[in-house]
């Protein structure tokens, strides 16, 4: 059974910073492309940032210089340090795993989602 499981959600001043954790399961995690994906009340949820398994990151403009996706692949755990948070960071984030399986079977696995408040 794949599980993805996050934590460090938390309230916090503009400004201030967090990290979110996703620990994963060995079996999809060294393929996988990990990825931080969030949903704002009212809003569709949207890429925040991924890490291919070569090491490759991506972030929507909204977070460029100011997040930071990283893999440790001893731990199978997937990190989002987010700094110089703002009130429009407030969102359920979510970690996502997406790749193919030995058969070419294409996969997508989510997190149970944690929350960030952003808010003086």
């Amino acid at each position: 059974q794949v599980q993805l499981v996050e934590s460090g959600g938390g309230s916090v001043q503009p400004g201030g910073s967090l990290r979110l954790s996703c620990a994963a399961s060995e079996s999809i995690f060294s393929t996988s492309i990990m990825a931080w994906y969030r949903q704002a009340p009212g809003k569709q949820r949207e890429l925040v940032a991924a890490t291919t398994s070569a090491g490759s990151t991506n972030y929507a403009d909204s977070v460029k210089a100011r997040f930071t996706i990283s893999r440790d692949n001893a731990k199978n755990t997937v990190y989002l340090q987010m700094n110089s948070l703002k009130p429009e960071d407030t969102a359920v984030y979510y970690c996502n795993a997406a790749g193919f399986g030995r058969y070419g079977q294409a996969y997508a696995y989510w997190g149970q989602g944690t929350q960030v408040t952003v808010s003086s």
